[in-house]
């Protein structure tokens, strides 16, 4: 039997493996090269969340194992990795430091049930197809809660970093026992974490494909061991006891578990928002690695896939809870190094995952000497990334609500809490958008000078208006949160006319429904108006808008000669011709 026959025979028998249906010999070579960039990458991060995250380091490495094989046997993007994130590892760390003390069993076991609880949750999204929230938190806030987190992260790291014992349950007491220990300052630990800094930044600037972070953390254990630099106060990982995980139901009581159930929400929600942001910042650096990605799979990277994808993460945070690990996440740039590697298909995680596995089973003695301080160093650098300078200043540029949404966001992570933080912008974010819809943008339209062009009359360019004519544009559907506003808003228009106005010209064109409400108040507006003299006609409505008016009774309001097809129409019907 050929080499590759038995991953396609697989594929073909079962709903599993969807990536390696069709797989290509010539793709082994790719995927394998891509498989030991990943894992180069992989191991020294998922050390590090474990450490972020207050659990085993193992625990990290099983978080890895977990999610890549659920998602290489579920999952339909090519080359997406998933594995333990420091993005989400904070939330729950810090939930569930609120219902159980850091370092001991019920700890372990409560990381792990909100674990099972995030993989329900995206295994219900994505079976419901219920991917598109990912869309109602507008890209300021989800800079902003990157931005809050990452401070987070830079802040609990810096006892580690610095040597300290630290201490503090709140980001100001952290900084405070920082402040107050400074004088204490290891200079072995902050050198080495200042040494892995300069590496990461080296090398990434040299090529981001390159494994900086085994790099820094390799040379930082190589030199502890080499000049024991354990004797001078320098913290180390020590022995990493590798096992096989142990399956079973985490020994937790059920009302604990409710007690963090806000925190496992969150996290879902931040996996949910992650996993589409990978989806959609992550395409192939090199041309023809998308053709032959998708030629190895028999559904290619069909947009509809994300909610299969998300719950495949959620089988690998099922997986990760029952093995005593924690909820595991897509990972947007180990899945951008993925795919610049080469990787045409989930081999390259399987092959990520037999190297992980094998470090395990042989090489854990490695990693006694593995200073905390280069881990520490790592998730620095990581938080950086997370911070998006350039982002938080384009949204400044912009300006306006955006810029103060994303500022209260940042606040609210990092002096209330991330799960507060996201909900306090979520619904400012909602509420705003509502404002928006409830006080709509709307135009007073002008006639170009010698055209028969009908366009805002604000917009700079010169325009005329008809005497005796008021041509009114409302940019959104009209309902019953805004048809008041909109109401008031013509009348106002028409008693403050400069002239009498004898026709009012509604241009619908931006109107794309008209509700219940808003057509009764429409009546009433044109029975106002024609009691005083004005006529209403309705010029670009949409055949919608034609349907709903009629349903509401208002063609016996509107009659069918008050209908035009263009603006310009309705305003030569009303006596307002192109003048010579």
């Amino acid at each position: 039997m050929p080499a590759l026959m038995f991953p396609q025979m697989t594929a073909r028998a079962l709903p599993v493996l969807p990536t390696l249906r069709r797989y290509k010999r010539s793709s082994f070579a790719p995927d394998l090269l891509a498989g030991l960039t990943l894992v180069a990458i992989a191991i020294p991060e998922q050390m590090a969340t474990a450490h972020l995250a207050n659990m085993p380091t193992v625990a990290g490495f099983y978080a890895f194992i977990a999610g890549s094989a659920a998602f290489a046997i579920f999952g339909r993007d090519p080359a997406m990795s998933v594995g333990a994130d420091s993005t989400t590892a904070p939330v729950f760390a810090a939930g569930v430091a609120a219902v159980a003390a850091t370092g001991t069993p019920g700890y372990e076991h409560l990381v792990s049930a909100v674990a099972l609880v995030v993989g329900g949750l995206l295994l219900g999204v994505g079976a419901l197809r219920l991917g598109w929230v990912a869309d109602f938190l507008p890209l300021s806030v989800i800079t902003g809660v990157l931005a809050g987190i990452g401070v987070e992260i830079v802040v609990k790291q810096l006892p580690t970093v610095l040597g300290l014992p630290g201490g503090g349950t709140t980001t100001v007491g952290r900084l405070r026992e920082v402040v107050d220990q400074i004088g204490k300052t290891n200079g072995w630990a902050l050198g080495i974490a200042l040494g892995v800094l300069a590496v990461l930044v080296v090398v990434e600037r040299v090529d981001r494909r390159l494994p900086a972070a085994l790099f820094g953390v390799v040379g930082a254990t190589a030199l502890v061991a080499a000049a024991g630099l354990v004797r001078h106060g320098a913290h180390v990982v020590g022995g990493v006891h590798a096992q096989l995980p142990h399956i079973a139901w985490p020994a937790v009581e059920l009302s604990k578990v409710g007690d963090v159930m806000g925190t496992a929400v969150t996290v879902a929600f931040l996996c949910i928002v992650q996993s589409s942001a990978t989806v959609r910042a992550s395409g192939p650096s090199r041309p023809g690695v998308a053709a032959d990605a998708a030629a190895s799979s028999s559904e290619g990277t069909n947009p509809r896939d994300f909610d299969i994808d998300l719950a495949a993460v959620g089988v690998g945070s099922l997986l990760a809870g029952f093995s005593g690990a924690f909820a595991v996440n897509a990972s947007p740039p180990r899945t951008a190094v993925a795919r610049s590697a080469g990787a045409r298909s989930q081999l390259c995680s399987l092959v990520a995952v037999a190297a992980v596995i094998a470090v395990l089973a042989f090489a854990t003695s490695l990693l006694k000497d593995l200073p905390e301080a280069a881990l520490g160093a790592v998730l620095v650098f990581v938080a950086a990334r997370l911070l998006r300078v350039g982002e938080l200043l384009a949204i400044y540029q912009f300006g306006g609500f955006e810029f103060a949404l994303a500022l209260i966001t940042i606040v609210v992570v990092v002096f209330v809490g991330i799960e507060q933080g996201v909900v306090a912008a979520a619904l400012l974010a909602v509420a705003q958008r509502l404002r928006i819809a409830a006080r709509p943008r709307d135009s007073v339209l002008g006639r170009e000078p010698g055209t028969d062009h009908w366009v805002p009359s604000d917009i700079g360019a010169p325009t005329e208006q008809v005497p005796g004519i008021l041509v009114y544009l409302l940019y959104v559907p009209l309902w019953y949160a805004n048809c008041t506003h909109v109401v008031e808003r013509v009348l106002d228009l028409v008693s403050k006319s400069s002239s009498p106005v004898h026709t009012l010209v509604l241009d619908a064109t931006g109107m794309s429904d008209v509700d219940y409400t808003g057509a009764k108040a429409l009546g009433q507006m044109v029975a106002e108006l024609k009691s005083a003299g004005t006529e209403v006609v309705i010029a670009r409505a949409s055949h919608l808008v034609h349907r709903d008016l009629k349903q509401a009774g208002l063609l016996k309001v509107i009659a069918p000669d008050h209908w035009y097809s263009s603006v310009e129409e309705a305003v030569r019907a009303r006596g307002g011709g192109v003048e010579a």
